[in-house]
């Protein structure tokens, strides 16, 4: 007979199971030994499936943001002149970052102001030429009154005259004066009617000169507005440059550290951009304060409530205690493109020890609790492909491999959602490895 000698392949597989009888307790005996080498049952103790309310997490992966982060850049173009600050440096809320000059546009200011000074003076000229015309409106409203005074004179003595008159035809039809008296009275009289007439005519021209006089004003007035308008025009146009001369000292928005400075002293920046690569001048960032950024999967999304707990760790700091702290904010929808919800945790940073961009894991503590079916950890074990088991020993004290499937791990003890009911008893922790239908014997638990 020829000698046997074990091929490539069944010598990997007796490592394999040498592995396996140290770490998942694959016995070299043959696995239809129903018993030990002495013949007696394996002895066993088992734990039983119980139920109880858990409060269910989610752990995924976390990314740490700057609280706010700005980039600064130019609103004007010119030439830089100062650059007072540096990546690296902590600036207050409105410190001066950096000084771009614009000449062209302080000339243009200067113009604008003459400008101001030629509005004000027609203003001047305006309330002037008003004050002209209602000492013209003051005139010829007194000359209509002194007109109107005369007129009444001139009435009183032409009714004066009238009543002569006739008096004197009277007496002359009496014959008791000569006929001559009356024509010399008639004369009067006609003088006196004469005179009432030219003094109606100068009412009448002096009721035209106060009318003229008022257009005047109007007109004196409507000038003051629009020279006043012009004013404000250009009171408006200077506020304009003032704002563009603001736009060229360029400012921290709020109090936070310097991530990026990519200007020097000399460069031409141009608006909207930076020295032609299109990136800002400066980045701030506020990093006393931080949010992390946590996608939920949509899974869980609808699960996760503000206020909810959450344990952070940083692979950054392994040696350190996790960091609990809780949702802040959710943003309520999902991304299309990766199906999960960004839900947001602020946490103090005060030595700026956590910096922004930094990776984690984040395990949140949703605000729901669920039944589980729960065996500890122990008493799950795992096929060399990776599928996870129990042994359920049966009231006979056989054994039957069942296949399970996991849900939530608490460190301690594992959800299993399948495979196994409430009550029923599996092997707990053990280094042989069983097969359905192999008899066990029960320890006292």
């Amino acid at each position: 007979m020829p000698e046997f000698r074990p091929t490539s392949q069944q010598w990997l597989f007796s490592a394999v199971c040498l592995s396996l009888s140290v770490l998942q307790g694959c016995s070299s005996d043959p696995p239809t030994a129903p018993r030990q080498a002495d013949g007696k049952l394996v002895p066993v103790r088992t734990v039983s499936v119980v139920q109880e309310d858990v409060r269910r997490t989610t752990t995924q992966p976390a990314t740490v943001v700057a609280y706010y982060r700005t980039e600064v850049r130019a609103r004007i173009s010119g030439y830089v002149t100062d650059v007072a600050a540096d990546i690296g440096d902590i600036v207050e809320k409105g410190k001066v970052l950096a000084v771009i000059a614009v000449p062209e546009v302080e000339k243009q200011r200067q113009v604008i102001e003459a400008r101001i000074a030629s509005r004000e003076s027609e203003e001047q000229q305006a309330e002037a030429r008003i004050q002209s015309a209602e000492a013209n409106v003051r005139f010829a409203e007194a000359k209509l009154a002194q007109s109107r005074s005369e007129l009444n004179k001139a009435e009183a003595s032409l009714a004066a005259m009238e009543s002569e008159f006739n008096r004197t035809r009277d007496l002359v039809q009496r014959q008791s004066l000569e006929s001559r008296l009356l024509d010399e009275v008639r004369k009067k009289r006609d003088s006196e009617q004469a005179n009432k007439q030219a003094m109606t005519a100068a009412i009448n021209s002096a009721e035209a000169e106060v009318i003229v006089a008022q257009a005047k004003l109007a007109a004196a007035r409507a000038d003051l507005q629009a020279a006043k308008a012009e004013t404000e025009i250009t009171r408006r146009e200077l506020d304009e440059v003032d704002v563009l001369l603001a736009y060229a000292t360029l400012k921290a928005p709020f109090t936070g550290l310097v991530t990026v400075r990519t200007v020097d002293p000399g460069n031409l920046v141009r608006e909207g951009n930076e020295v032609g690569r299109g990136q800002p001048l400066f980045v701030i960032s506020q990093v006393d304060k931080v949010r992390v950024h946590i996608p939920v999967p949509e899974a869980d999304a609808a699960l996760v409530s503000q206020g909810d707990a959450i344990t952070l760790r940083f692979p950054s700091f392994p040696a350190e205690q996790p960091i609990e702290v809780t949702v802040t904010r959710l943003s309520g929808e999902l991304d299309p493109s990766t199906r999960t919800m960004l839900v947001e945790a602020e946490v103090e940073n005060s030595g700026n020890k956590i910096l922004p961009g930094m990776f984690g894991e984040a395990s949140i503590a949703l605000n729901t609790k669920v039944a589980a079916n729960l065996l500890p950890a122990r008493a799950i074990r795992f096929s060399e492909s990776g599928d996870s088991y129990v042994y359920v020993v049966a009231e006979n004290d056989t054994v039957t491999q069942t296949p399970v499937t996991l849900g939530i791990d608490n460190g301690h003890s594992i959800e299993v959602t399948s495979g196994v009911m409430p009550g029923q008893r599996v092997i707990d922790a053990h280094l042989k490895r069983f097969q359905t239908g192999q008899q066990v014997a029960l320890l006292p638990n």
